[in-house]
């Protein structure tokens, strides 16, 4: 008796005593699971990359107030087809007066000012025309360039969340009337009256308040047109947000609830379409539609998973102890994220499905096999399990280490979340080694001699043997390794070659909007509840918004640093906005201008809006050339700006005493501008700004900093790729070495594994799935369980040929006995989490899909080519007699070593 056939017959001979420790240590590891916390923020995938610590920066220095804020827009569609008429209008003050009469709304708003719609700017405009009496017209426009110098003041205050809602709220706001004062006077206008205010508030040059109204119209808008009219306008909301500025759509539960109720609100208004979008709209749907989809594939997987396993063990007692192992493993599993704190992210939805799936491979195989120990013996419980686990117990061992090697690569990424996906995975595969390798034996054995006690018969066949028509199917491999082997080789290479090439051109996704639902098909509406799922609308709207309007939160910045108080310093920041002005990535204005914020275009706004100012005569007098950056008593013109309009200036200047340490450009970019795209455009705007180190800039923002993780997720899918193989391999040549003598059976193994992994990444070009949080962690999935399939063949072969000592026997059995152990664990997963197909939820589909071709593949490659490369290794490199296909089966020698 062999050293480890001993130590199976200690798990099958004490199994009592191993089911209690078991357990034990069950409750011990499983007490962290009610630790476990969850997080969907995606600040967690931020690396320490300089684009990041510059956006760090800003948010550190550049905020005009106290307090985050978030913003919300609502966009008003006229059914009549001009939202800037008369009813149009009060309807909407009417609207804005329910949102603030709204408590649950109310304690979210900002405290100054926090709604701004062209209603608004109209009624405001009416009022100051009202109060100038005669000679309203010079009174009127005092009043403006007041409320002007105001809006200066108030720029782009707040989160960089809300940098451009600020800058819409401060203008002609700064004392804003109570909304109830606003729509009386608006009632008293004529139609005509209302149509005159709003073609001298477009009309109005490149005043601040004509600014604002044109940032609430939609790109199209023609403000020169009479009358002016348009389809659409928006209305701006800034919340207080307890939300970091640097992740918004982290936000609080009172803000979301505050934006759900803005939407209803809105939906319920008559004359009018009101469109609300912001990232708690966003978030709510995200989190609906992960929860739709859990409430309709949960069943429909758990009820695939019983039908297969019922179909494989057509047996209830083995059914019940595959899910109690399967449980037991998440319970270990979960509870040792607790004990780590390591939280449930987007990444580790995969977690579970890896450990379902190879909890299930590793149930199988060894019910399979005891079913076949028994069957060949007619012997005992007991002794056929610890047969059948020395039997299977190496192809296990080596499927946990070589699955452990490949899931820890993952600690490469520079991502954090991916490296707790590989502790979290590793940890995971451990588990179910020790439930599957011994508890579960334990218990079956000790359930099957009771029922035997009672006289039940717990002898059953295994899955694909004895023959027909399944047989005949799983031999398809072996027959045609008998055949033509090298045939099978080459095509199955040609095969990866060209999937391959496809794969190297998979694309990279790191966007919230990638989460966002598609509406759900009228089948599922159909359906009864609790499983029909929700409407989703942010989607669509988020589209129509990128198409139509200037999104609140589409912008990005460029952080420069140094000794910015020269002439030249302001040289360069003056290139920077220029270069920004006049590049394709950024927003145009309905009246041409290009929508960026920097600290010499706040000068000429200032000065512009204050021209009697002691800022404005400084500024002109320092400015003895047409560029508009002053060249001269730079350091007093800061120092005045600093002073005539604090908020605007701390805006865009930071400074520790007297001296100034930087600055910012704030490019609002087009909402149809893809991540890549506004990434590009921004460093190429920066670099305009180049050309000595005592000032450098540097592109940031979201769009970028999320850009970097993009390529960062890239990364880690390369390298962990590549560090997995290579250390697999390794292991494998050595251990097979030094058990079998043989370092080329690990290479050989290994082979089908690197031949599916191509041919996924090939599938994913082929459809479109790009490599998100969720789709990056599929070549480590290719590599866990499809090691899994190979080395269960691989080992099955070795063992029979040493049983048998015919090549053709030791390959049929080994693809029909343990082939059909793979095909249930197969059948059963694939059909299991295939069922995420029909997911609301658009990466957790995509994961289903690609997830489920996955273990195809690994299947596939495992039965039909891994057992030429078998027939090829044996004939070419064991030095073992292989008889020609058609020649009779005859006895081969024992399996030699490579020398």
């Amino acid at each position: 008796m062999n050293l480890q056939q001993a130590h199976m017959e200690r798990i099958t001979k004490y199994s009592k005593v191993v089911i209690v420790l078991l357990l034990l240590t069950t409750a011990v590891i499983g007490y962290g699971a009610t630790q476990v916390s969850s997080s969907s923020s995606f600040s967690q995938f931020q690396s320490d990359s300089p684009e990041y610590q510059a956006n760090q920066y800003i948010t550190n220095n550049f905020t005009a107030t106290d307090q985050n804020t978030s913003a919300v827009q609502v966009i008003v569609r006229n059914r009549s087809g001009n939202a800037l008429s008369k009813p149009s209008l009060l309807r909407s003050l009417r609207y804005q007066r329910e949102l603030v009469n709204t408590p649950s709304i109310n304690r979210t708003l900002t405290g100054e000012n926090p709604i701004i719609g062209i209603s608004n700017l109209v009624a405001i405009a009416a009022l100051q025309q009202q109060q100038a009496g005669p000679g309203g017209e010079n009174a009127s426009a005092g009043g403006q360039q007041d409320g002007q110098a105001g809006g200066q003041q108030g720029t782009q205050a707040g989160s960089q969340q809300g940098d451009q809602a600020g800058s819409q709220q401060g203008g002609a706001m700064a004392a804003q009337p109570s909304i109830a004062r606003q729509i009386a006077v608006l009632e008293e206008m004529s139609p005509e009256q209302v149509d005159r205010t709003v073609a001298a508030l477009f009309g109005n040059g490149d005043s601040e308040s004509s600014s604002i109204a044109l940032r609430l119209m939609p790109t199209g808008f023609e403000p020169s047109s009479m009358p002016v009219t348009a389809e659409a306008r928006s209305i701006l909301v800034t919340q207080e947000s307890t939300a970091s500025s640097q992740n918004p759509t982290a936000g609080d539960d009172a803000v979301i609830d505050a934006q759900l109720e803005m939407q209803d609100i809105g939906q319920a208004q008559s004359g009018d379409e009101y469109i609300t979008f912001g990232f708690g709209i966003i978030s709510d749907e995200i989190n609906r539609s992960q929860s739709d989809s859990l409430a309709l594939v949960g069943p429909l997987a758990l009820l695939f998973v019983i039908i297969a396993l019922a179909v494989a063990y057509r047996d209830l007692l083995d059914i019940l102890l595959g899910a109690i192992g399967i449980l037991l493993v998440l319970v270990w599993t979960f509870g040792f994220m607790g004990w780590m704190d390591i939280q449930f992210n987007q990444v580790m939805i995969a977690v579970p499905v890896l450990l379902i799936g190879l909890s299930i491979d590793y149930a199988i195989h060894i019910f399979m096999r005891h079913r076949e120990q028994r069957g060949e013996t007619g012997g005992g419980t007991r002794k056929a399990m610890a047969t059948a686990l020395a039997g299977v117990g190496v192809a296990l061992i080596w499927v946990t280490a070589t699955s452990v090697i490949g899931f820890l690569s993952n600690l490469a990424s520079a991502l954090p979340p991916i490296q707790d996906f590989g502790i979290v995975s590793a940890f995971g595969i451990v588990a179910a080694m020790a439930i599957f390798g011994a508890l579960i034996p334990a218990l079956k054995v000790e359930t099957d001699e009771l029922l035997e006690g009672f006289g039940f018969d717990r002898r059953k066949p295994a899955f694909g043997t004895g023959g027909g028509r399944l047989s005949s199917v799983l031999a398809v491999g072996s027959k045609a390794a008998k055949r033509a082997p090298v045939v099978v080789v080459v095509v199955a290479l040609l095969l990866t070659i060209t999937a391959g090439a496809a794969g190297s051109q998979v694309s990279t996704s790191f966007e919230q909007e990638d989460f966002l639902a598609d509406d759900p098909p009228e089948w599922m509406k159909d359906l009864p509840e609790p499983f029909a799922p929700s409407e989703y609308s942010a989607k669509q709207n988020l589209e129509y918004v990128n198409q139509n309007f200037q999104r609140e939160d589409s912008q990005s910045q460029v952080l420069i640093r140094g000794d910015i108080a020269t002439a030249a310093g302001l040289e360069r920041v003056h290139a920077i906005e220029q270069a920004a002005a006049e590049n394709d990535i950024t927003y145009v204005l309905p009246n041409g201008r290009a929508d960026v914020t920097g600290p010499v275009g706040t000068m000429q706004a200032v000065a512009a809006a204050q021209p009697n100012s002691t800022f404005a005569r400084l500024y002109a007098s320092s400015n003895t050339d047409a560029d508009p950056a002053p060249d001269e008593n730079v350091t007093a013109v800061l120092a005045a700006l600093n002073a005539t309009a604090p908020q605007a200036a701390q805006n865009v200047l930071y400074s520790e005493g007297d001296s100034y340490e930087a600055t910012r450009v704030v490019i609002a970019t087009q909402g149809t501008a893809s991540p890549d795209e506004v990434t590009e455009g921004t460093r190429e705007i920066a670099g305009a700004g180049a050309g000595g180190a005592d000032v450098t800039a540097i592109a940031t923002g979201a769009s970028v900093v999320n850009q970097v993780v993009t390529a960062d997720l890239f990364d880690s899918v390369i390298e962990s790729l590549g560090i997995s193989l290579v250390a697999v391999f390794l292991f494998l040549m050595v251990a097979y070495r030094i058990t079998e003598g043989s370092f080329t059976l690990g290479v050989v193994t290994l082979m089908p594994v690197a031949l599916s992994v191509a041919w996924i990444l090939g599938t994913m070009y082929a459809v479109g799935v790009p490599f998100n949080v969720l789709t990056g962690t599929i070549t480590s999935l290719t590599i866990g369980l499809g090691v899994a399939y190979s080395i269960h063949i691989s080992e099955r072969y070795k063992i029979e040929l040493e049983r048998q000592g015919d090549v053709w026997d030791a390959m049929n059995t080994a693809v029909t006995g343990t082939g059909g152990a793979l095909l249930g664990s197969a059948a059963t997963t694939v059909g299991g989490f295939g069922t995420l197909a029909i997911a609301i939820l658009p990466p957790l589909r995509q994961f289903g899909i690609i997830t489920g071709l996955t273990i195809i593949y690994a299947f596939l490659a495992s039965v039909l080519v891994l057992p030429s490369l078998l027939v090829l290794w044996t004939r070419y490199v064991s030095e073992t007699e292989v008889p020609s296909g058609d020649e009779d089966p005859g006895g081969g020698r024992p399996v030699g070593g490579d020398e």
